[in-house]
């Protein structure tokens, strides 16, 4: 079971080292400026190698799951699915559900764990294979794999690169958890973490935060949202930055300054230098020449100010 392209490494590895009876994604979804019905990225992985593939908008109700029933699987594997599993598809097959779960659980349960881990400045994330229950990602765990987050990190490499990690865990780890070798650990409850799903207002920067912080929040928003401000009434979105370092001109957060021949802009502690932007309905483009085709650019400032309930608190890191 799985839908984007996060679970396809692990749909590859189980057809190269399992038997796979079948596959279980979502809707095919209408994309692009036609919105023309667009297969998901693990329906045409599965077409591609002749796996039979099944489609329910929901698996609540227990005739939903008959096709599953049909196909009388071991176990059923579980990557970014999209769905919460109730008992009667948890119950199904004898070796229960497995899910590739993109974090050190317990630490950021939920539907964005790679992006909450950039946010919080965590200095290392990772895959868990977990034993489903009735609860979100609140399973026994099987094993763990971590990797550090690196200092330029955007949440689409380290998508990818944990997207290969699950897959290859799960070329390592299956047989030994099928056939028992492996016990699973239940997780500590006390220091589980939040991942609520990302959604586009999240892209918002608030100026008043700390480079640091700004620059993570650009990175954990790439490739979507997109991390984005206001300028001139437009939203601007930064698709790249650096924080800047040392004396910086006087200003207020969200101002933009020139230091040397380099627009900056100045956050609540420092700057943070754009290297690239892209304007409401433009391409996008280095900052240089954004702000050589736009002289009023160096002198502005961006953004409006965010209401204090908009906040969020990140967990501490580990």
């Amino acid at each position: 079971m799985g839908t984007p392209e996060f679970a396809v490494p692990s749909l590859n590895k189980l057809i190269d080292t399992q038997e796979v009876v079948g596959v279980v994604t979502q809707p095919d979804r209408p994309a692009g400026r036609g919105k023309k019905m667009r297969p998901s990225p693990v329906k045409t992985a599965a077409e591609q190698a002749g796996i039979p593939v099944y489609q329910p908008k929901s698996l609540r109700k227990e005739e939903a799951a008959e096709p599953l029933r049909q196909w009388r699987p071991d176990m059923i594997v579980v990557a970014a699915f999209g769905q919460l599993l109730r008992p009667h598809v948890l119950d199904l097959p004898p070796h229960g559900c497995l899910n590739v779960h993109a974090s050190l659980l317990p630490r950021w349960r939920g539907a964005s764990p790679i992006q909450h881990a950039i946010l919080a400045g965590d200095a290392e994330t990772g895959v868990t294979l977990m034993q489903m229950d009735v609860g979100l990602d609140t399973g026994a765990m099987f094993v763990q794999q971590a990797i550090p987050i690196r200092a330029d990190e955007t949440a689409a490499s380290l998508h990818d690169r944990l997207a290969e990690l699950g897959a290859a865990m799960l070329g390592e780890q299956l047989n030994d958890i099928l056939n028992g070798r492996i016990t699973p650990t239940p997780q500590n409850d006390a220091l589980f973490t939040y991942a609520p799903m990302i959604k586009k207002e999240d892209g918002r920067l608030d100026w008043r935060k700390t480079s640091a912080e700004l620059d993570r929040h650009i990175r954990a928003m790439t490739p979507w949202p997109g991390a984005f401000t206001t300028w001139q009434g437009k939203n601007l979105k930064i698709l790249a930055a650096k924080r800047v370092d040392g004396r910086l001109p006087a200003g207020e957060p969200g101002d933009v300054v020139l230091v040397g021949e380099t627009a900056v802009i100045l956050t609540q502690d420092g700057g943070l230098e754009p290297l690239q932007l892209q304007l409401a309905g433009k391409r996008a483009m280095t900052a240089a020449d954004f702000a050589r085709g736009r002289s009023d650019f160096v002198g502005s400032r961006l953004g409006e100010p965010l209401p204090e309930s908009s906040h969020q608190k990140l967990e501490p890191n580990t």
